[in-house]
């Protein structure tokens, strides 16, 4: 594309124009080829502009920059080369992207997931009832990106507006008409998504998590709500509210320029679940709307899921579902990896894998637990670990969630990252002791898996959490192969 045509779309502060033809967009220095424009952009740990004479060198043909020294620079010492100074860094790569790829995302109907917890389960379901009325989707996720039929592995919940862009011109290119994004609470304040016209925007919960970066409840809330404003775009036509939650009720109660269509559980709300049935594998429940009442059935299991399902089944009929569709399409929804995902076993114990990485996702994951053990009088032992270089406030909350709830605790690592692993337990341990639970410790995360499965009975039911789909584990030194799935299996395998 002729760069003056890409100029025109950019909120620039000083350019230089150029005939020149730019083939491509990259933000990192190591993906630049000839023909390539470098958005050179200052991040949280580094400095784009760092990188330009670099990127020079291996072919890109255009600069923008949001330093004026470095745009200096650039003109002082390589007047051949096309030069933008702009204000902001990240939302001169959407623009720029969005102009040399052809403005893909205005060619989907963008649904937009966030929330706290369920945002992956909530978008499963959404494109599982998308695809089960024919129409091809892209999905952008924390577990997986789906390219129509092709699955991808996905590096960031959120990936910046460049990728993001790549994966919906992909999608367009397949046919696809839909897009359904996670969006976490980083990626709306860091504007990585700006200029994406959302159609459906969905939240689905707030609590305590990310006060590392955030700093405080507010400043969370405030970067989820910025969804609901629009990041760079109009605000969403729809927005799907869970009004259960406080902040939700909150949220909901300050749009003014989008429909807003509230779920719930406790008998308010537009779509509303009744007579609420689960068993292991299964939830039943009669959906309430304005535009008539229907018959749910899901093979996910629990409350939360619940909440799930109806916050996808409101975006559904956003995008014009009908009920009946939607409830066919919640039927054919698959097991979302790593989201109470039961380890095949011959045993007569359960073992499940979850991602709760929260005080409040591991209270609801062992309330469920406890709702399903109830009949055959079965325990619930739960092993969790908390997070290196994460909010440390939330670590004495955990375990007191897990010593509540639980018969048994096994305290151990999670991706401890650049702390002490011994460290990060000891601040959860203190949660666990003021609840009375015994708890074991061990450190190492496959000894501790083997210790909760050999320490269950017949009927008991043994969580897994906080890892969920992840397949590494991050330690100080180096990141190694880590499945929670494939290690319980095996355990469970020896014991058989």
């Amino acid at each position: 594309m002729d760069w003056n045509e890409v100029l025109r779309e950019v909120c620039v502060l000083e350019c230089t124009g150029s005939p020149i033809e730019v083939t491509g967009v990259q933000y990192d220095s190591r993906r630049v080829v000839r023909g390539d424009a470098f958005i050179a952009m200052r991040g949280g740990s580094a400095d784009g502009n760092r990188y330009i004479d670099a990127v020079i060198a291996q072919g890109a043909v255009a600069v923008v920059t949001d330093s004026r020294d470095a745009y200096a620079k650039l003109r002082r010492e390589h007047p051949e080369v096309a030069a933008a100074l702009v204000e902001r860094g990240r939302r001169a790569l959407a623009e720029v992207s969005s102009a040399v790829m052809g403005h893909p995302q205005k060619k989907l109907a963008l649904s937009g997931v966030t929330g706290t917890n369920g945002k992956t389960t909530t978008a499963f379901l959404l494109e599982a009832m998308l695809r089960s009325v024919g129409r091809r989707c892209v999905l952008i996720g924390t577990i997986e990106t789906h390219i129509g039929d092709e699955i991808r592995v996905s590096p960031h919940t959120t990936p910046e507006s460049r990728d993001v862009l790549a994966l919906f011109a992909d999608g367009v290119r397949v046919g696809a008409s839909e897009a359904v994004m996670e969006m976490s609470s980083h990626a709306l304040e860091q504007e990585r998504v700006w200029g994406l016209p959302v159609e459906v925007a969905i939240f689905t919960n707030l609590t305590q998590d990310h006060l590392d970066y955030h700093g405080t409840m507010e400043g969370y809330f405030a970067a989820k709500a910025r969804l609901f404003d629009g990041v760079g775009a109009p605000p969403p036509r729809v927005a799907v509210i869970n009004t259960d939650d406080v902040y939700g009720e909150r949220l909901a109660a300050g749009i003014e320029r989008s429909q807003v269509v509230r779920y719930g559980m406790e008998g308010k709300g537009d779509f509303v679940a009744q007579d609420v049935r689960m068993r292991a594998g299964e939830t039943r429940f009669r959906m309430v709307t304005p535009h008539g009442v229907v018959e749910m059935r899901s093979p996910l299991t629990g409350r939360v899921n619940v909440y799930n399902l109806l916050g996808a089944s409101a975006a559904a009929w956003a995008r014009g579902l009908t009920l009946d569709e939607i409830a066919r399409g919640a039927e054919a929804g698959t097991q979302v990896p790593g989201r109470f995902e039961v380890v095949p076993s011959t045993n007569d114990v359960t073992v499940v894998v979850d991602y709760a990485h929260t005080d409040d996702a591991l209270r609801n994951l062992i309330s469920l637990a406890r709702e399903l053990v109830k009949e055959r009088g079965g325990r619930v032992i739960t092993l969790f670990g908390c997070g290196g270089d994460r909010d440390r406030t939330k670590r004495p909350r955990m375990g007191t969630a897990a010593g509540e709830g639980s018969d048994l605790v096994v305290l151990t690592s999670d991706n401890p990252r650049s702390e002490e692993p011994m460290a990060i337990i000891e601040e959860a341990l203190v949660g666990v002791k003021e609840t009375g639970t015994k708890c074991i410790v061990e450190e190492d995360r496959a000894g501790a898996i083997e210790i909760a499965i050999r320490a269950a009975q017949v009927g008991d039911i043994v969580l897994i959490a906080g890892k969920g789909h992840e397949k590494v584990q991050i330690l100080k030194d180096e990141t190694v192969p880590f499945d929670d799935v494939a290690v319980a299996a095996d355990v469970l395998k020896e014991i058989a």
